[in-house]
């Protein structure tokens, strides 16, 4: 079959078993050669090929309604509906976003590109449809590594309380990014050796059925019996007692079970959950035999080999860097303890998971519990590491503020992906964390320049007894600087002047100092000496330079890989305001207000207009208006 000229879901009705077997293995194969050149979430997407047929096969989208939780497993349902034709540009530039798009078609009902949302939205659509008096399925497909985070359990209890018409589909690969952790994970483990518990009751039920009840005691002792026949073969039946309707464990790469099942599903009257089972990566074996999540989302790779294709860079990733850091002054201070929600592999802590298994903790898909235990370990005079990406610390804002700002513990927060990331897009854009931390009292944020400086604010960080602490790290790599032997802290809120200048000073940090320099150099050719100043302390900011430089009355450009509105340059016109440096001339340059779409991050900044030849053109705007004001004196 040409997969390019489906348009839509509807031929599969048609397709018998070997047929549908033949398009498994077709897109499978196209998967696994797009994915190749072009990276993406390939893991996830082989394990849910034949899942992801039946669906499409067994309900009418986008009448029924499907929602992807994280999104990341929905390539199998793009190509479904009409999308393999794009997908040599998947997460390129104006390309096919990686993650469900609403403007992409009407079959995505649903954008997410992070866990554990997918039941509630549910929810939410669901009681649209029986407030309109509305016939049509919904259906939220949630992975067992989803199911942990705590937004996903708040949505099961409602669901199962109101008795509310919805068919949840919990797609069991036992893992998410990395191997899942918890409780729950265990209770999943517990239900895939009970396949015959749903049998056994069902026989039972039927036997008892045909003996007459006298009095209603053998009622009540056959319910307990069922109860205790419940609790012998599947220890705590999670989902019954939370009012679903539970089915399976089945075999999620079996078709005839999969339209078994769904068959029945479609039948039942308020909440059913549909347990399947599926291989990560099944079909490519480099793939399948990952077990600690290489394989979850890659660059691009070679097919017949599966050894990833790597690019050219000068110095050691970002996340290795701070982590092998935080790895090395662990064997000195006892006090540090990490924390991660379910990132060990993506913020390389595995060294240091090694080193100190009982002083490292990954907490699961569990962004807010992470943030309140450092904080409680705080309390206890420990020195908690919180290695969390940007965009999911967003989902522990209160956490942050609550609990680690207000009492003013010594969190150590390790920000990665902090800036742009790139192919991931708009829902992993790391561009929000300053604005959300910079309001809070007692927080301290900072950004190195390079990888030296970067492992010197470790050592700040973890030295630092005056509050909850920040460090937002970039991804991808460092610039391959010279690393100095020894550790040190930086003084709080001290910035560094990198070029000397006499006309304008541009103040910036982290990635776009390179830009800052380039632009400066351009300048020079001009005759414009600018000095640039590694504002590496976001908060608080370097209150001696910064009189310095608007008591000369220079003009000042900011930039920032980071939103504009409450960001790094609203902090500085914060300070001309308030002590009075009312004629200062300031301009900033950052994220717009807008979301960042996915793509090749020099192509986004591009198309925002932060490159050197903006910061140029921006420098002698400000130049110009200085010199009308002067004119006008």
């Amino acid at each position: 079959m040409d997969l390019n000229k489906i348009s839509s879901p509807s031929f599969l009705k048609n397709l018998n078993k070997k047929e549908l077997e033949q398009l498994a293995n077709e897109i499978r194969t196209f998967l696994i050669e797009k994915c190749s050149v072009t990276g993406g979430h390939i893991g996830p997407n082989l394990g849910v090929v034949e899942l992801t047929i039946m669906l499409h096969k067994m309900f009418d989208s986008p009448k029924d309604k499907f929602l992807w939780d994280v999104g990341h497993q929905a390539y199998v349902h793009k190509i479904l509906t009409g999308r393999a034709s794009q997908f040599d540009t998947l997460r390129q530039f104006k390309g096919l976003c990686g993650f469900p798009k609403l403007v992409e078609s009407e079959h995505d009902e649903w954008e997410t590109g992070h866990s554990s949302t997918s039941l509630s939205a549910a929810m939410g659509m669901a009681a649209a449809r029986d407030i309109k008096n509305e016939r049509n399925f919904v259906v939220p497909i949630i992975g067992d590594g989803a199911l942990t985070g705590g937004m996903a359990l708040e949505a099961l209890n409602h669901i199962g309380h109101a008795k509310t018409n919805m068919i949840v589909i919990l797609n069991d690969n036992e893992m998410s990014i990395a191997p899942n952790v918890g409780a729950l994970h265990n209770v999943l483990g517990r239900l895939r050796t009970a396949k015959e518990y749903s049998k056994a009751k069902e026989e039972l039920e039927s036997l008892i059925n045909k003996i007459p009840v006298l009095g209603g005691k053998l009622a009540s002792t056959a319910e307990r019996l069922k109860d205790s026949l419940k609790y012998l073969v599947v220890s705590g039946v999670f989902f019954e007692e939370l009012g679903f309707k539970y089915l399976g464990p089945i075999d999620g790469h079996d078709f005839e079970a999969l339209e078994t099942t769904l068959s029945y599903a479609k039948k039942v009257k308020g909440p059913v959950l549909v347990h399947v089972i599926t291989k990560k990566g099944k079909g490519y074996k480099p793939a399948e035999d990952d077990t600690i999540g290489n394989w979850h989302g890659t660059g691009p790779y070679k097919m017949e080999t599966g050894a990833f294709v790597k690019s050219e860079t000068k110095g050691p990733a970002w996340s290795s860097l701070i982590a092998e850091t935080v790895r090395k002054v662990s064997h000195e201070d006892e006090r540090i303890v990490t924390i991660t929600p379910a990132m060990p592999v993506g913020s390389k802590l595995q060294g240091i998971q090694q080193d100190f298994p009982k002083r490292f903790f990954d907490v699961g898909i569990a962004e807010q519990h992470a943030a309140t235990m450092a904080a409680g370990l705080a309390t206890q005079k420990m020195k908690p590491f919180l290695a969390i990406y940007s965009t999911f610390l967003q989902r522990a804002y209160d956490q942050v503020l609550h609990d680690i700002a207000r009492p003013n513990l010594n969190v150590f927060i390790g920000i990665d992906r902090a800036g742009l990331v790139g192919a991931d897009g708009e829902t992993h854009q790391g561009v929000f964390d300053i604005a959300f931390l910079r309001h809070m009292p007692n927080m301290t944020i900072m950004m190195p320049k390079d990888e030296n400086e970067g492992q010197h604010m470790v050592k700040t960080a973890i030295d630092y007894d005056g509050g909850p602490i920040a460090l937002r790290y970039p991804r991808g790599n460092g610039l391959g600087v010279q690393m100095d032997e020894e550790l040190m802290s930086l003084p709080i809120g001290s910035w560094e002047v990198l070029r000397e200048g006499k006309h304008a000073a541009i103040l910036t940090f982290g990635t776009t100092i390179p830009m800052a320099m380039e632009a400066a150099n351009i300048l020079a050719q001009q005759g414009i000496e600018v000095e640039v100043v590694n504002a590496r302390f976001i908060k608080p900011m370097d209150e001696d330079m910064l009189h310095r430089i608007l008591t000369n009355h220079m003009p000042v450009l900011t930039i920032e890989e980071a939103v504009l509105q409450g960001g790094f340059g609203s902090g500085v016109l914060e300070f001309a305001h308030d002590h009075g440096y009312l004629n200062a001339l300031i301009d900033r340059m950052g994220i717009p207000d807008q979301f960042i779409e996915h793509g090749n991050v020099d192509q986004l900044l591009a198309e925002i207009h932060m490159t050197a030849e903006d910061t140029v053109a921006r420098m002698h705007v400000l130049l110009q208006q200085k010199q009308q004001v002067g004119l006008n004196k």
